[in-house]
């Protein structure tokens, strides 16, 4: 399988050969459509953007959560030239990031939350965020922004017209803003302020409607001193980190769902060795019996095997359902972030494969499992030891750089924007920047596409 694109993984509008599968249900698994096809931008402003030539290869999402770690909304961020020192957002750079928006679909980037989208002078007046949804989109506004009367007048049209507004770099000097009666949010970076200025900063703040978010949260210690000051929202990868339980060893019923993860990417399936360890697990057992004894499969005499409910679901539909099934409990009580990022990550990792004549079966599982410590609480050198998986695998998911690590690298510095180290590991393992980069949003689309992912 090494070097092909992914055939076996549950992912929507996929199909392999294999065990039995009804074709009337191909259409009802929830299939999205690929990211081509999409609706077209509105008229306004549409011009100006296709008139310029898209150099980039796409947006960087990073998530906004609220205090019990749901999902707010995502900045999207320009990924530039990778060759090229990351610089201040000018015009240009947020034209190339509306222009990516109207083609692909907002909704099909964010999964229907907010965007947050970083807007100068000129894209405001020149009404380029036209092609944008109003009742998804927050215009981010730099404090450093000169707000000329035309600017401000700009900026309250499009308030009237059902934007938010959000002053972003907001510090104690820019308390007589005058957009800070107009906006929606106000936020600040966490990592330049120490407890007494956060103070300062909230003050004035609070006598307006606008939300305070923090960002740069990437630690439970500065989220916790964010929370306390009165910030509603943190924009950082704090959810990732958690604080480690001390417990050495993944809990019976964990391990057992990830000896089951690893039966699934099996090809093909060994239902001799996966059956009992689905048997062992009473709720996916109940799941999969629930759905083959439904209408959907208009069975007469009711099924009570689970081989031959396997072999009646087929392998598609099985996968993807125990798939999902596991990924939910590996992550209950966690933001439900931490699975959104598992899957975009997975999806990823299988579809790149292709690159580097990589597996894509267990490029999905190392993404996916990249994102336990975060799910368990516990490090990867606590998680590694008890994984059934193949050595390499094992080093990749502790750090070494192997080769079977280099996408899952790539991906991860790609969401922290880290455009020097993405260009480093394209170039030491050959990659196209490009295609990374098309399947990193194609990613992001399927997740949001999946009626699994959001379920």
């Amino acid at each position: 399988m090494a070097g092909q694109a992914l055939k076996t993984w549950p992912a929507p509008g996929q199909s392999r050969q294999g065990l039995k599968r009804d074709p009337s249900l191909a259409d009802k698994q929830g299939m999205p459509r690929s990211i081509e096809s999409t609706r077209e931008p509105a008229a306004t402003g549409v011009r100006a953007l296709r008139e310029r030539p898209t150099e980039i290869g796409g947006i960087v999402r990073q998530p906004i959560l609220d205090p019990d770690g749901l999902i707010h909304g995502y900045e999207l961020l320009l990924k530039i030239n990778p060759q090229e020192e990351l610089p201040a957002i000018d015009s240009n750079d947020v034209l190339t990031i509306l222009d990516n928006l109207a083609l692909f679909g907002l909704d099909r980037l964010t999964g229907g939350s907010l965007a947050f989208v970083n807007c100068t002078a000129a894209v405001l007046t020149e009404d380029l965020v036209a092609v944008l949804p109003p009742s998804l989109t927050v215009l981010e506004i730099p404090t450093s922004l000169e707000m000329s009367p035309l600017l401000l007048g700009v900026c309250s049209t499009l308030k009237r017209a059902g934007f938010r507004l959000a002053l972003v770099d907001f510090t104690e000097d820019s308390r007589s803003h005058p957009l800070l009666k107009l906006s929606d949010y106000v936020k600040v970076d966490s990592s330049c302020l120490n407890a007494s200025d956060y103070e300062r900063v909230c003050r004035p703040v609070k006598g307006t409607a606008a939300a305070m978010m923090a960002s740069g949260i990437h630690s439970q210690d500065s989220y916790r001193k964010a929370g306390a000051e009165g910030f509603k929202y943190f924009q950082g990868y704090y959810f990732c980190n958690p604080e480690p339980l001390p417990s050495a060893k993944i809990p019976a019923n964990r391990l057992l769902h990830i000896e089951i993860l690893r039966e699934l990417f099996r090809d093909p399936l060994d239902l001799d060795t996966l059956c009992p360890l689905v048997l062992r697990d009473a709720s996916l057992v109940y799941r999969v019996l629930r759905l083959v004894n439904s209408p959907i499969y208009a069975i007469h005499d009711p099924i009570t095997s689970l081989e031959k409910a396997i072999l009646i679901l087929g392998d598609v539909a099985f996968r993807r359902i125990a798939t999902l099934a596991i990924q939910c409990a590996l992550n209950a009580g966690r933001s439900r972030e931490i699975l959104h990022m598992a899957l975009v990550r997975a999806r990823f990792c299988a579809d790149s494969a292709c690159l580097c004549n990589l597996d894509a079966n267990e490029q999905y599982l190392l993404g996916m499992l990249s994102m336990l410590p975060a799910m368990l609480s516990l490090s990867m050198e606590r998680i590694v030891p008890e994984l059934p998986l193949r050595h390499n695998v094992c080093q990749a998911l502790l750090g070494s750089p192997v080769q079977e690590r280099c996408l899952l690298d790539w991906i991860e510095c790609h969401e922290h924007n880290d455009v020097k180290a993405c260009a480093a590991i394209a170039n030491r393992y050959g990659l196209d920047h490009r295609r990374l980069m098309q399947f990193y949003v194609d990613a992001l689309a399927w997740g949001a596409a999946d009626p699994g992912f959001t379920a």
